[in-house]
C-alpha cells in the first residue's frame, strides 16, 4: 500500500467538528490527512476536495495564489452540506517542495510566470502524484466524489487512478490584484477552468 492509516481524532474548526484521519506514505515519509464529516460510506457521491499543501497560502495568508481561499471555501461547503471529505496532501508547490517554491517565487518576482519558474528550476509545471488518494478514500469507504476543483487534469488523474469522479464542482474564490497573472497562467497554460475573467486574461497573454 502506498499509504497506511495511522490514527483518527476529532478536529473542531470554526466551520464544523471534523474527524481528522492521519496517513503515512512510506515511500517518501510524508504525512497526509483527510478531514471527514458525516456518513461518507453510504455509497452516495461525496462532496470532496483534494488539496495540496500550500504553506504560504494556507497558513501565512499569501495572496500570490488562491490556495488558502480554496481550502476555506471547501471546508465551508462541506460543513454547509453536513457531509464530505477533504484530502490534504503534503505536496507543496505542486510537488517541488517549500524551499524550491521560494526559489520559484524569486523568479516570478523577476517576471516569470509560475510554469516558467518551475521549468527554469528543472521541474515539470506540475509534479503532483495522486496515487495515494485511492487507498485513503477506500479506507473511508468513499465510492464516488463530487470533486471541488477547477482543474480538469486533476479530474483526469484521479479517474485514471480508479477514483469515480461523479461531478466536478467549480471552486472560484480568492481572486485579488496580486494573483491575476497566477490565475491567468493556471487557465492559459494548465487548463484550469477559472471563469470568464481569467480565461480572457489567459487568451490575451
Amino acid at each position: 500500500m502506498p499509504v497506511v492509516f495511522v490514527a483518527a481524532s476529532k478536529l473542531p474548526t470554526p466551520f464544523a467538528e471534523f474527524t481528522m484521519h492521519g496517513f503515512l506514505e512510506h515511500a517518501t515519509g510524508r504525512e497526509h490527512l483527510v478531514l471527514s464529516l458525516g456518513d461518507v460510506s453510504d455509497g452516495a457521491p461525496v462532496l470532496g476536495r483534494v488539496h495540496s499543501e500550500c504553506l504560504t497560502g494556507d497558513a501565512l495568508f499569501s495572496q500570490r495564489c488562491d490556495c488558502g481561499s480554496q481550502l476555506e471555501a471547501a471546508l465551508r461547503a462541506i460543513a454547509s452540506e453536513g457531509r464530505g471529505v477533504l484530502l490534504y496532501l503534503r505536496q507543496e508547490g505542486r510537488g517541488i517542495g517549500l524551499l524550491n517554491k521560494v526559489r520559484a517565487y524569486e523568479l516570478q518576482d523577476g517576471g516569470a510566470d509560475t510554469v516558467e519558474a518551475n521549468e527554469r528550476l528543472g521541474f515539470a509545471a506540475d509534479q503532483r502524484d495522486y496515487a495515494i488518494c485511492l487507498p485513503m478514500l477506500q479506507h473511508l469507504g468513499v465510492d464516488a466524489l463530487r470533486l471541488m476543483t477547477n482543474n480538469p487534469r486533476k479530474v483526469k488523474a484521479l479517474t485514471e487512478m480508479g477514483i469515480n469522479v461523479a461531478e466536478r464542482v467549480p471552486l472560484h474564490t480568492g481572486h485579488n490584484p496580486h494573483n491575476k497573472l497566477y490565475l491567468a497562467t493556471k487557465a492559459g497554460k494548465l487548463g484550469h477552468m477559472m471563469g470568464n475573467e481569467h480565461q480572457g486574461e489567459a487568451d490575451r497573454a
